[in-house]
Parts: structure tokens; sequence; C-alpha cells
């Protein structure tokens, strides 16, 4: 009868739908979420970290739903991943924004199982954590702000299809957006700025080296980074693309970053984006040098495709500093069979474009620059 009378019964995804106000727990309700539920987090700021480990949608109201450090962190038992040693373009030791909070902010939500106090310990706003029998499947993040965590703003290991979508992940002392051991991950129109290492970070592992992964067509797209020491890292990854997105205002634009390690890191297309002005100075660490003025670096990868990027005014006195640089690796990887076409790459310096290294293979075609290390390739 109802429909018959052209009323619309309520759809699953409705009736499935749970909402968080200020003052509730968001951990509380991922944890009596069933797999597919809608969380909804009401505008407001919230003090907790939260872990999901199953398939669900927690999508807020952007700038006006915020989640920030605890007042009082729970216990660390276990960390998220063991530390890594520093990464290209991470820091020894990452050092808190120091984020204001105010007193009468509630306490870190407690979750049933320990892993929460994984994410606690790390320091991170949201956890995706599955596990290597077990992935995370089909969670769904969207229009939130993470702002001023220790460690990361999203953190995910162990997933497959991750959507993280119209998210501001600001002022995190390592990565704003971070996923590893992952696959068909989709990265879109989020915000990350002023993270004190990279805006988005994708890899194989943090813990431990090792060849390239495969990600299944990862997707970095239309997002905006700026503020931060590297605008996106794809660190030993093979099989993404990341196209469309504004990187400015960093110390570096797009890192692709491989090593001896088999498979190779690359097959990858880095298209359609702006990268301007990219000077920021961040000091260098053990594994690279100062950073600054730097569009793209590629270092030991192949078989990656840069075209129709709009690289304009990156200028620094670095060895990684230009538009598009192939840049020779401190562990003796080469970059191999990389495709660089239809670029514009304008006053950068040192150049437009340089070749670093033995590599073989690569080719410059049709850029539109003006200066070239060595000359001859605009």
């Amino acid at each position: 009868m109802a429909a018959g009378l052209g009323v619309l019964a309520p759809t699953a995804a409705a009736e499935a739908g749970r909402r968080v106000h200020p003052g509730d727990s968001i951990q509380d309700a991922v944890n009596y979420a069933r797999p597919g539920d809608i969380i909804t987090v009401m505008p407001g700021t919230y003090y907790e970290n939260v872990l999901i480990n199953k398939r669900l949608t927690l999508r807020g109201f952007g700038a006006r739903t915020v989640i920030k450090p605890p007042v009082t962190a729970a216990t660390p038992l276990t960390p998220v991943a063991p530390v890594a040693p520093p990464a290209p373009g991470a820091s020894a030791a990452p050092v808190a924004p120091g984020a204001a909070t105010a007193p009468t902010a509630p306490t870190a939500a407690t979750a049933p199982a320990g892993r929460a106090l994984a994410c606690s310990q790390a320091d991170t706003g949201i956890c995706v954590m599955g596990t290597a029998e077990r992935p995370v499947v089909g969670v769904d993040i969207r229009s939130l702000t993470v702002s001023g965590f220790k460690r990361n703003g999203i953190w995910a290991s162990y997933t497959d299809r991750l959507s993280v979508q119209r998210v501001i992940s600001e002022k995190n002392g390592t990565w704003g957006i971070a996923q590893e051991r992952s696959t068909r991950g989709l990265f879109r129109d989020n915000t990350a700025r002023d993270n004190a290492e990279s805006g988005l970070f994708i890899a194989n592992t943090v813990d431990r080296e090792g060849g390239a992964t495969d990600t299944l067509g990862a997707v970095v797209r239309r997002n905006t980074l700026t503020g931060n020491r590297i605008g996106v890292t794809v660190r030993r990854v093979r099989n993404l693309s990341v196209y469309g997105n504004a990187v400015t205002g960093n110390c570096g634009g797009i890192f692709v970053v491989g090593d001896e390690g088999e498979p190779g890191a690359g097959d990858m297309t880095i298209r359609n984006n702006r990268i301007h002005e990219n000077n920021k100075f961040c000091k260098g660490n053990s594994r690279l040098p100062d950073i600054q003025g730097v569009g793209i670096v590629l270092t030991g990868a192949e078989e990656t495709i840069v075209r129709s990027n709009d690289i304009r005014g990156n200028v620094g006195a670095s060895p990684l500093s230009g538009g598009i640089l192939l840049f020779k690796s401190f562990v003796g990887a080469t970059n191999t069979d990389n495709v660089i076409r239809d670029n514009v790459v304008r006053d950068n310096k040192p150049a437009d474009l340089a070749n670093q290294g033995t590599g073989t293979g690569n080719q410059f075609v049709n850029n539109r620059c003006a200066s070239s290390v060595p000359a001859g390739m605009c």
C-alpha cells in the first residue's frame, strides 16, 4: 500500500544507521555496529582514538566534525607496528604538534580488545586494522577532520577497498593519511595539510624491507596537499594512479620510492597533477638530504608514466630540487623504463628536468620546459 501511494520505505542503509553526538563515544558506536552499518558523527569535537576492524561507513560533516587526541590516553600495550627505520622522506623522530585540548573533554574511549590500546599507543586518530589472514574489507571514511595527533591522522593496515574521501587531516606528527599492506584503496577529495611527514603515504610495509607489493589499482585522486614535508609518497608499491591532485607549499611534491628489492616499485601513472611552489624547507635525515623546491622525484622506480602534469616554480638548493627528477638511489636501485611526457615544467630550479644515475630505458618526450640536466631533454 505504501508503495502504491508513492511512499518510500526506509532503506536498509537507513535502518542500519547510528548517530554519534558530542559527548558520545565514536568507538562505542563502532564496537556495537554490525558489518555494513553507517555511523554518522554529528558536528562537534571528539577527543578519542578510533579503531575500526569491520566493514562499515564512518561519516561526519567535514570541518564541523573534528577528532582530536584524548586528554588522558589509555595505557599502551602493543604498538600498531614496530617502529621502522626512517623511511625516505621521513624524519627520525616525529614531533608532536602540541594541539591544545579542552580541560572538560572526555577521555579516550575503550574497545573490548587490546587493539584499541594499540591504536592509542600509536597516537593515531583513526586506525583501520585487519590481519594477513583476514583483511578488513570495504571500510568507508568520509567528511571528517582528524587533527593534532602525535603520529598519524588515519592509519590503515591489511585492508581491501578502503575508501577515504573528503577527509581533512591536519597537524599530525607523522603522516596525514597512510596505508600499508593493503589493496584497492581509494583516496579522493581529501585535504592533508601541515603534517610532519607525507600528507598521503602508501607503502608495502613500514616495519621491514621487501619487494614492492601490488595495490591492485589503488587511486590517489583530487586531493589537496599543502604544508607537509612531502605531499604524496608511494613507497615500494606497484599498480596505482596518482592524478588530479593539487600539491603546493610542501617541501616536496610527489615521491615514488623503490629500492633493490624484487619486484621493483613502479608500474604506476602520475598524471594531471598541479605541483606548484613546493618551496618549504625541511631538514634532511639519515635517508635523504634536505628537501626544498621538489616537484616529482622518482628513485628506484620502473615502468612509471609521468604525464600531463603542470609543475612550476619549485625552487631550492637541495640535491632533490627541481621540476621532475630521476634521482640516483642511495641503495643502488636504478630508474628503469620510465616515461616522462607531455608535462608543462617551467620555472623550476636548478632544472625543470633532470636524469641522474645509471638507469636505462627512460624517455623524456614532448615536455614543455626550459632547462634540463643533462641538456637536450626539453
